[in-house]
């Protein structure tokens, strides 16, 4: 299979908030997911357009395919969760957008969060018992959830797929596509 094809007919969900996304966390896998042959949806609590920042300067908006009330499980192959202060800590509030990814870990589909995105993660209650890596100041979240925090690039548990930072992108996009190759 080459990797142009490689996810073929595969529908990836990436799920933000209204502002406060990394961009570059959103757009790089989002670029792996179609360079790999797969179709990128945008899922976030309201419709219409999101803000992307470049760390706290705001950069691009981008469209909203699905609402978060109305994106099902079944249509996706994978979640993807971006990272960025604002953005998780928005999403951990949202209860539909919680209730999805609760959802998707435990339909065993393919989960992937880097950086501040594993704050969604230890709200929907699904990091007990599981290895996870993200930016360095949440280890105490993810190890008062039960979870175990490692410093690595990127860590494979199950389903979940987690990296630290921009910086761990390459690994973080190689990974996912792998996933679900």
């Amino acid at each position: 299979m080459t990797e142009s094809t490689a996810l073929s007919g595969k529908q990836v969900a990436f799920l933000v908030a209204g502002e406060g996304i990394e961009q570059v966390e959103l757009t790089e896998p989002w670029k792996a997911v179609q360079e790999a042959g797969g179709t990128p949806k945008l899922v976030s609590p309201q419709a219409g357009e999101v803000q992307g920042f470049n760390h706290l300067d705001r950069a691009d908006t981008f469209p909203v395919d699905v609402a978060a009330s109305e994106a099902d499980v079944a249509s996706f192959d994978a979640l993807v969760l971006p990272g960025g202060v604002a953005n998780p800590d928005a999403l951990r509030m949202d209860k539909d957008a919680v209730a999805f990814i609760r959802s998707f870990v435990e339909s065993g589909k393919t989960v992937a969060a880097i950086c501040h995105a594993p704050w969604s993660l230890i709200e929907a209650g699904v990091v007990q018992g599981r290895t996870l890596t993200s930016w360095p100041s949440l280890q105490t979240d993810v190890r008062n959830a039960g979870g175990t925090w490692v410093d690595e690039e990127v860590v494979v548990d199950g389903n979940l797929i987690t990296s630290r930072k921009p910086d761990d992108l390459k690994a973080f996009n190689s990974t996912l596509v792998e996933s679900l190759s």
